[in-house]
């Protein structure tokens, strides 16, 4: 079994796959758009992500831009978590992420280790955790 992430973007999912694949160092893959799709959508959205993937080691997030009959309501009932082994990169990751975004705990020292939380620019939460 396998379980994984699918998220969902308001029209900019290629600017956030592009953001998180320069992070996590994965290449985005799977591109699909609603151009070809039997999709109703307006014109000016046929150029957006109907469907994508970013893999690469550790890593596969699947993403798609949301037809506008889909809205998208940006909440807190999911977060994606990062395990590294460094904490060296585990802040590099967690200061890149919130960089635009917003913070809701400072990356610190906590009893398991290093941990931050984190609200990104494209809405999406983080926690980012490393071993002590």
């Amino acid at each position: 079994m396998n379980v994984q992430a699918y998220l969902a973007f308001d029209g900019n999912c290629q600017e956030a796959l592009n953001f998180y694949s320069d992070i996590f160092n994965g290449k985005i893959i799977n591109k699909q758009t609603y151009k070809d799709s039997k999709i109703d959508v307006p014109l000016s959205f046929r150029e957006k992500l109907q469907h994508a993937e970013l893999k690469g080691k550790g890593i596969h997030i699947m993403a798609y831009d949301a037809a506008p009959d889909t809205p998208i309501n940006h909440g807190n009932q999911i977060h994606m978590s990062v395990d590294l082994n460094s904490q060296d990169e585990a802040e590099h990751v967690f200061e890149t992420l919130s960089e635009n975004g917003k913070i809701h705990h400072d990356f610190r020292e906590r009893e398991w280790g290093y941990f931050g939380r984190c609200t990104d620019e494209f809405g999406i939460n983080w926690m980012v955790n490393s071993n002590k």
